[in-house]
């Protein structure tokens, strides 16, 4: 009966969730790796949040190697048991907006439509946010108490690996090996599918040095774009060819090595540039070793060095082990699946997908981790959104996590 009383106060609570959304993404977050201005101006917005509901609110600044401040915020709710936490766990920057003539309106400002919202970072990972926040206030405001403290914990630079923001407090002893932790970063449609795996990962930068010269003397110098370009197709094809594995437990099941980012190389079209650089994101099977891939990109870089007269540099800009995977029969894989089962009558899968999470982080230090929402498959694309529904029943799928037994 309790229990029912929290899930109506939720619903209660639905305008209330969307309110807090629009004026939440209305402040802009990119990550400063992408040029962005950061999470404080958020983070200031959410610590105001977070002392109307909280027992407890503190918040880590970690200084990243700009000079920047990077706030996490941890706000506890006490339980009935003070000696466990429930640890719900979302992220407060966001990727940049990308090309904006293909968004159909302002992703910062954010629109509601048809039980949409859209913008920049509703879903990713505004989401969590605001459904861990809701299921707390709404438990609060039902004159209840969880079973064990909730933990509602807000990072930054998730986006580009959580040096200042996850791994930061991971420094500070917050967390126990007998707390639950559940980080709402990655799902599927109807929220059947639970991440509880996640691939090897590795972002590479490729810079190749030719000379440059004007492009109708192509013979006095030598086409670094054209070497790159080479060298990044031979390396795509021997990955794939070599490395073709395939593990169900993930999706995708194979591991998988894409040419991503690429920056500019000259100006104007009638020079041939001097140097080129682009990137790769790897996503590798957890039975595949990373420094063999790094080898093996070497020796490729070697060949086309004395093909081409250029020099390649291969630089790691990010590069992590799979962890363990959290057992599909901890604590709190189990009370999900439960709670999924009572409240939406589904069958939930666990898995792993390609995707980092900070998940990673509490399974290399042994704490069972899972990634759970309900999601559309959005994430870093134009017109992102998330649905009002999902905002309602994900929140409802929380509390349950912190008021059932």
């Amino acid at each position: 009966m309790s229990l029912e009383k929290v899930l109506k106060k939720i619903e209660e609570l639905q305008d209330d969730m969307v309110k807090f959304t629009v004026e939440m993404i209305k402040i802009k977050a990119v990550n400063p790796a992408f040029d962005g201005e950061g999470e404080e101006e958020r983070a200031e917005f959410l610590e105001k949040k977070l002392k109307e509901i909280c027992d407890e609110v503190k918040r880590y600044d970690a200084v990243d190697d700009k000079g920047l401040r990077r706030p996490n915020l941890v706000g506890i709710i006490y339980g009935e048991n003070r000696d466990r936490t429930l640890w719900i766990i979302g992220h407060m920057d966001t990727v940049p907006e990308g090309e904006l003539s293909l968004w159909e309106h302002d992703p910062y400002d954010p629109m509601v439509k048809e039980g949409k919202i859209y913008g920049r970072g509703t879903l990713d990972d505004g989401q969590a946010i605001v459904t861990s926040y809701f299921a707390a206030k709404a438990i609060l405001e039902s004159n209840m108490r969880p079973k064990m403290n909730i933990g509602l914990v807000y990072v930054s630079d998730e986006e580009a690996g959580s040096k200042y923001g996850l791994y930061y407090l991971m420094d500070k002893n917050i967390f126990k090996k007998n707390d639950l932790v559940v980080i709402p970063d990655a799902g599927n449609e109807d929220g059947s599918f639970i991440e509880i795996a996640e691939k090897s990962a590795m972002w590479i930068k490729i810079t190749t040095i030719g000379k440059q010269t004007h492009a109708s003397m192509p013979e006095t110098g030598i086409n670094a774009h054209r070497a790159g370009m080479k060298y990044a197709l031979w390396v795509d094809e021997f990955l794939h060819r070599k490395y073709d594995k395939k593990n169900e437990l993930f999706s995708p099941p194979e591991s998988t090595f894409e040419m991503t980012k690429k920056e500019a190389n000259v100006g104007n079209i009638n020079t041939i540039p001097g140097k080129d650089v682009f990137y790769f994101d790897f996503r590798v099977l957890p039975e595949y070793d990373l420094d063999e891939i790094l080898q093996d990109m070497r020796k490729i870089a070697d060949i086309v060095e004395s093909e081409f007269g250029v020099k390649i540099e291969i630089e790691i800009v990010s590069k992590s082990k799979a962890a363990p995977p959290t057992p599909i029969e901890s604590e709190v894989v189990q009370k999900l699946i439960r709670a999924l089962k009572e409240l939406r009558n589904i069958e939930p899968k666990a898995g792993g997908i390609g995707g980092g999470t900070v998940a990673a982080a509490f399974r290399e230090i042994g704490i069972p981790a899972v990634v759970w929402m309900t999601a559309d498959d959005v994430e870093h694309q134009p017109n992102e959104f998330c649905r009002i529904k999902n905002l309602v029943e994900d929140a409802k799928v929380f509390a349950y996590l912190a008021m059932a037994p």
